[in-house]
């Protein structure tokens, strides 16, 4: 079991399968998602469209191609907003589990996390980076997954900081 954390964009890593932090519409938007479906054209979002025609719920995740990405999935999880009121731990620890369980069942060995909610959805910071730390770590350490490594990628020096600290 390997868990990194590394600065810089997710989009450019050569991994297996990346975690999109997505809004529940699976139709795009700003921050992580912006920069996904920006970086890996447009089948990304044709293939939300068709798979997921009514988008997921809240702590759920689902699978598309990559398209132009490295990565040859993206797994698209729906974080909790914080600033809407969801402000249940365990919706933001789902998004966790259920996205190494997608990677499981696409037989991805390497996975690259954002740190979900934690931007735009106001989930606090230190809160958010020990439930993904936590939830992540717990879920590798159990073995019995396809999934021998992950890196969270951590956009700027506070989510680095604060992964750094819960790992």
């Amino acid at each position: 079991m390997d868990i990194d954390v590394v600065r810089g964009d997710i989009t450019r890593l050569d991994v297996d399968a990346v975690v999109n932090a997505a809004n529940a519409g699976m139709r795009g938007g700003g921050g992580v998602d912006g920069a996904i479906h920006a970086a890996g054209g447009p089948d990304i979002l044709r293939e939300c469209v068709e798979r997921f025609p009514d988008g997921l719920a809240t702590g759920d995740a689902g699978w598309t191609t990559a398209g132009e990405l490295p990565a040859q999935y993206v797994i698209h999880v729906v974080g909790p907003n914080w600033r809407a009121g969801q402000t249940d731990p365990q919706l933001l620890e789902s998004c966790y589990h259920r996205a190494l369980e997608v990677a499981d069942e696409l037989g991805a060995a390497t996975i690259a996390f954002p740190l979900v909610s934690a931007g735009v959805y106001g989930w606090p910071l230190e809160d958010a980076a020990r439930i993904a730390a936590g939830t992540v770590r717990a879920d590798l350490a159990a073995g019995n997954m396809s999934v021998t490594s992950a890196v969270f990628v951590a956009f700027g020096t506070e989510a680095y900081e604060a992964l750094t600290a819960h790992l």
